[in-house]
């Protein structure tokens, strides 16, 4: 007999579009250099003092948002596919400071030549296995509007 899954708390899934006036290159490489990556990742004044990506198929992603307030927020991830520099397909689970899993996901990415021009397509979702996440939850779609809009920021 099957385990049961955990109840949920909450889902979210969201889409987001968005075209770059850089080549799909530059772009992929935004989302996989760690010192890149670091200067975007996350809503509008946060930072990320930890950065640590390894992409490629079992490669780890590790990294800590601290919010303007001091406060810091976990995530780590495995990515799944990496096809430079058309796709990546990564695990994302946010924890707490003891290092449980409070949401957990799968975000895909990818990336489509246009013209020298770059259309990203950023499909997420995830699933809060505590009451408290469900929060956390309700500001995707905000969280990622605003750290594509940083990386939008970076590459023009």
């Amino acid at each position: 007999m099957a385990a049961a899954r955990p109840k949920s708390f909450a889902e979210r899934e969201i889409t987001i579009t968005r075209v770059f006036n850089a080549p799909r290159e530059r772009v992929f490489k935004a989302w996989t250099d760690p010192k890149e990556l670091a200067q975007w990742w996350g809503p509008k004044g946060f930072t990320n003092p930890v950065c640590e990506v390894d992409a490629k198929p079992g490669g780890a992603l590790r990294i800590v948002m601290r919010a303007p307030d001091g406060g810091e927020y976990p995530m780590k991830g495995v990515f799944q596919e990496v096809v430079p520099p058309a796709r990546l397909v990564f695990t994302n689970i946010a924890l707490d400071g003891e290092g449980n899993h409070i949401i957990e996901g799968i975000t895909t990415v990818i990336f489509e030549d246009q013209g020298g021009k770059t259309k990203l397509t950023l499909h997420t979702g995830g699933v809060a296995t505590v009451d408290y996440a469900a929060a956390y939850l309700n500001g995707t779609e905000a969280g990622w509007t605003q750290s594509i809009d940083k990386l939008q920021a970076l590459l023009s």
